[in-house]
């Protein structure tokens, strides 16, 4: 039984090309990206890792030094499901959720990683082998741009391969959104898959007014309209609304997604495995969206949520994030044919270019 002997975490903070707003956290300038490399007694090692929109991960990788690894050194590394609700239970007093889960995450898919590369297997077989391909789309984080840049930066999705997009709501004037909602369908035409996102930034009656507003541009969903906690207003967006809901980012725990699908008022669910406590919480939850008709989509991190996405047969969408961390990797995300190909390399087939980190956060310190 290979041992753990060394967790080793470290922080980097990526510069993003332009400043990109949404509704709630405002202006974002950077990301953060914590990784965590795992080390056996017989030399194997595995990295995994999670993300923030640029604060919280000096506590995050402290979490990990601090207390995940001292826990971990010494333990049989091939029972991950077991060390994940262990790590769950060491913290769970101080760190229900939130931090808890970014940091469990990240050692999470550091196991997966060894545990593919001693098997030889990929993420998409180990987590069932539905499909190697899903379906993608670009998330933009776009809600100050004026329209003409918004409408050039879409083309640039579609010029990539890609036949779904998602922009942002909740500016100020509700009025200028459902323009701006309409003035996008134009733009694509009714064969491309359009989504929008809110970032919790509406309260419930400017949802349902907001919805309503756009059902004229058929939407494929209205993701995150409200706060992800207000499970009664999801509720009554749904009783009020022909549009799809989405949500999911904001659950830490496969309680959350139970709690979120017993609602009845979504049609997908977005786990991140970066916020949820990673691979592990990730396919439990996948299992909650299937066993309550959902489909499974995903948040952030397309090049390890293509594995997942496209192993599961109640798959959704692939979001394609705004934070290009697969541009840090030696394995960018590819689409062929509008979809997103899973990587066939053993472990997570996430494997960083350390040197091209370690320049970006120069650059941004």
């Amino acid at each position: 039984m290979p041992k753990i002997t060394r967790v080793d975490a470290r922080l980097f903070r990526i510069p993003l090309s332009e400043v990109l707003s949404d509704a709630k956290h405002g202006d974002h300038t950077h990301f953060e990206l914590i990784t965590a490399t795992i080390t056996l007694d017989d030399g194997s090692t595995g990295t995994g890792y999670t993300y923030t929109g640029g604060w919280g991960g000096h506590a995050i990788v402290a979490m990990i030094q601090h207390d995940l690894s001292p826990y971990l050194l010494g333990k049989d590394a091939t029972n991950v499901e077991y060390l994940h609700d262990e790590m769950r239970w060491h913290i769970h007093y101080v760190g229900r959720g939130g931090l808890s889960a970014f940091a469990i995450a990240a050692v999470d898919v550091a196991l997966w990683d060894i545990r593919g590369k001693a098997l030889g297997q990929s993420l998409v077989d180990m987590a069932g082998g539905a499909s190697d391909r899903c379906k993608a789309y670009c998330g933009g984080i776009d809600l100050n741009f004026p329209l003409p840049k918004l409408l050039s930066n879409i083309d640039g999705y579609l010029a990539r391969g890609h036949n779904g997009i998602k922009i942002k709501v909740g500016r100020e004037d509700l009025g200028e959104d459902i323009e701006r909602v309409q003035e996008v369908r134009n733009h694509i035409g009714p064969d491309n898959a359009f989504m929008v996102d809110a970032n919790y930034g509406l309260d419930v009656d400017t949802a349902i007014r907001g919805a309503r507003g756009f059902e004229p541009a058929n939407l494929t969903w209205f993701e995150e309209p409200i706060d992800p906690d207000d499970f009664e207003g999801y509720e009554k967006i749904a009783a009020n609304s022909d549009i799809p809901l989405a949500a999911g980012e904001n659950c830490h725990s496969v309680h959350d997604f139970e709690l979120l699908s017993q609602t009845g008022a979504l049609a997908f669910m977005q786990p991140d495995v970066g916020t949820c406590g990673g691979i592990t919480t990730w396919l439990r939850a996948a299992d909650v969206a299937e066993r309550h008709g959902l489909s499974v989509c995903s948040h952030g991190m397309q090049e390890l949520h293509v594995s997942l996405l496209a192993a599961r047969p109640n798959s959704g969408w692939l979001e394609v994030h705004s934070f290009p961390i697969d541009q840090y990797t030696l394995q960018p995300l590819r689409v062929e044919d509008h979809m997103a190909v899973a990587p066939s390399s053993p472990g997570t087939g996430v494997t960083f270019d350390w040197d091209k980190l370690e320049a970006a956060h120069q650059s941004s310190s």
